[in-house]
């Protein structure tokens, strides 16, 4: 009795490594083994790419609103705190967006919580 091998999902499975390995630089992008290795890496490095980018972004709106709140003669945590005091739900991004786009709603902001 022959051998049974199911050649259709191997070839299936190395198809769609080489596919994800396509357009990296030399053995990388033809032989399985080592495009297995390096799609693998790949995929490990946006998994955590995905976490820190959360983590950047959140720094960015905070350097921003720390920047347009201390023209107005505040700090940053002493605004956030008259936020929360004042019940005005507003996250970082919206307020990064309020400081770096409409400048003038943003003082009047700042105003309502001093």
């Amino acid at each position: 009795m022959p051998r049974s091998v199911n050649a259709v999902a191997s070839r299936a499975r190395r198809k769609r490594i080489l596919k994800a390995a396509k357009g990296f630089y030399g053995k990388r992008k033809n032989v399985y083994t080592v495009a297995k290795n390096v799609v693998e890496k790949g995929q490990t490095y946006s998994y955590v790419g995905r976490k820190l980018k959360k983590r950047e972004y959140r720094q960015l709106w905070i350097a921003r609103i720390n920047a347009a709140v201390r023209e107005e003669g505040m700090t940053y945590s002493q605004f956030i705190n008259q936020l929360k005091v004042k019940n005005i739900e507003l996250d970082r991004k919206v307020l990064a967006d309020l400081a770096m786009n409409e400048p003038e709603s943003f003082k009047k902001l700042i105003a309502s919580v001093k």
